[in-house]
């Protein structure tokens, strides 16, 4: 396959070489490659997803059970902030795994959009479960250590694991006594395609705003943004 990447550099930054080099580069195929270009003669990444992402909840939740006591809801708040699609992209942008993603001219164009980093979390389980099927589980469990459960400590300080308009309301009603409310400003778009900007005011104070294809996910945005506007 003459338009394969290397992927030697990535191979050294984990320290992990592949025997077989196919399955590290289909670990990165998009769907949307793969209708621009049909001789390519890998599959997309689907298939290894749907398996790294079994083998990251069995490393993770593995890890929690051995290593603290909490009750199995803590437990299972914690292991959501570890797994879920903000965590992973943000590993995989921390590993340059997107320079490695073969993608459609469009989807290329789309950097630093919710839409990539959804593709960056995919390619980075699709990617544990190349390593799994390639190295064995005690790799991966290695990998997923070195690179996703060493995120728990931050996650745990910055309590990330409780949902950003739980959490500006606690701090909020903590330190000012006041319970954030929201109003939607603007939308936009057809009504299967809508577009909400929602603000957060504390009292009349508009402290931050939030966009989102729902009023839920424009509230969670607001109240996310809000938190970094408050140093909280």
């Amino acid at each position: 396959m003459s338009d394969t990447k290397d992927l030697s550099s990535l191979e050294k930054r984990v320290d992990i070489k592949f025997t077989n080099q196919e399955l590290l580069t289909q670990a990165f195929v998009h769907r949307s490659y793969l209708n621009e270009h049909p001789g390519f003669t890998l599959g997309h990444n689907e298939r290894l997803e749907f398996l790294g992402d079994a083998v990251l909840e069995l490393v993770v939740t593995e890890y929690l059970y051995q290593n603290y006591p909490n009750p199995e809801g803590e437990l299972t708040n914690w292991r959501a902030a570890l797994v879920n699609a903000k965590s992973l992209a943000s590993v995989a942008q921390e590993l340059g795994l997107e320079n490695y993603l073969y993608l459609s001219h469009g989807e290329s164009k789309d950097s630093g959009s919710k839409a990539r980093n959804y593709i960056l979390a995919n390619a980075m389980e699709a990617f544990i479960g190349a390593i799994y099927l390639d190295q064995g589980m005690e790799v991966a469990r290695e990998f997923i250590t070195r690179f996703v459960i060493s995120m728990l400590p931050h996650i745990l300080t910055h309590r990330l694991y409780i949902d950003p308009k739980s959490r500006f309301q606690e701090n909020a009603q903590e330190l000012l006594g006041v319970t954030p409310n929201y109003r939607v400003l603007e939308e936009h778009g057809p009504d299967h395609a809508k577009e909400f900007i929602v603000g957060v005011y504390l009292g009349d104070e508009l402290v931050a705003t939030g966009v989102g294809t729902s009023k839920q996910e424009a509230q969670v945005a607001a109240a996310e943004n809000a938190l970094s506007v408050k140093d909280w």
